[in-house]
């Protein structure tokens, strides 16, 4: 099994975490994707013992060194230092991670962090990794779900400004969510009959109708249609109380309706070795839980944490363990 490792913006702190996985000895040939100077720099700045290697996919791996397929930089990247001139290399580097998921070169990805905004000034529109594998894969939806500290955590909405989320929340939307959620769930986590407890939309799940409508109009005949075809759903419940242990303790994941309802809490219980996973792609996704950490770029600091976990659930995603 080779999982594609991207690493990220440049000039974050991506390129210089992947000098960490030779720490460990994983069960699966982990293949960095980027500029293999810059990777080269990162890494022997942090470790100077560690062999960089060009990626040769008929040669066995070295044992101790870091394989990296070479994307080249449009300019050299300077750690902390955000360069637009690099908008481009950051999504080259995604396109070719998707393109060997594709063909099965590789049985899955896992990314480093991106700068949505340096992105954007290069002139490409792009509102996260979710958002552009869904459209390099051609799938009309994906769910965005946050693994760690115990907890799974999906989202029905994911980066929309606050005041659009309830008219993004329609009983289409819900129920292509859910049935992507329990599907992954079974297939992906090996849960055959996973227990979702949903989080209404107001406060209180709507206080039967006075704190808002959704709820009534929206969520709850979702959830009774899904019932009816055999899910096991719990909710619509106040978000307030979803998160406590005897409520969590009734199920395998949660369905935020919105990106801040759900993900301050999960992120509270697992930051630095929480996993961002994309549902409902034919690729495996995994992610780190964290940003571009530019202030921690180029100085050895950064936690390796949250890629190693998401390297361990993609092998485990795309079936090398149990």
């Amino acid at each position: 099994m080779i999982l594609a490792i991207t690493s990220g913006e440049p000039a974050g702190v991506g390129p210089e975490l992947c000098a960490a996985l030779v720490q460990r000895d994983w069960p699966a040939r982990l293949v960095v994707i980027g500029d293999r100077q810059l990777i080269a720099e990162r890494v022997h700045a942090v470790a100077p013992d560690v062999p960089v290697l060009d990626y040769a996919p008929g040669a066995a791996p070295t044992p101790g060194s870091l394989e990296v397929l070479h994307v080249p930089l449009a300019v050299p990247a300077v750690a902390g230092r955000l360069d637009a001139a690099n908008g481009r290399y950051v999504l080259d580097v995604l396109d070719r991670a998707i393109a060997g998921c594709k063909s099965g070169e590789f049985a899955g990805m896992v990314t480093a962090p991106v700068h949505k905004g340096i992105i954007c000034e290069a002139g490409v529109p792009f509102s996260g990794h979710t958002e552009y594998l869904a459209e390099a894969t051609a799938t009309p939806l994906v769910v965005m779900m946050l693994v760690g500290g115990g907890l799974r955590v999906a989202l029905a909405t994911t980066h929309l400004p606050l005041k659009d989320v309830p008219a993004a929340i329609t009983r289409p939307l819900l129920t292509d969510t859910l049935r992507i959620l329990h599907a992954d769930l079974s297939q992906r986590f090996s849960l055959p009959a996973p227990r979702i407890l949903v989080a209404g939309l107001n406060p209180h799940a709507g206080e039967g109708g006075h704190m808002g409508t959704e709820e009534i109009e929206v969520i709850t005949p979702v959830l009774d249609a899904l019932r009816a075809e055999g899910m096991k759903l719990i909710g619509p419940l106040p978000a307030d109380t979803l998160f406590v242990p005897h409520t969590l303790q009734q199920g395998d994941a949660v369905l935020a309706m919105y990106h801040d309802q759900g993900l301050p809490v999960l992120k509270h219980a697992s930051f630095g070795g929480g996993v961002n996973v994309t549902l409902g792609l034919p690729i495996v996704r995994t992610s780190v839980d964290h940003g571009t950490a530019l202030d921690l770029a180029g100085t050895g600091r950064a936690d390796p944490g949250s890629l190693f976990a998401a390297i361990e659930l993609a092998i485990a995603m795309a079936g090398g363990r149990p």
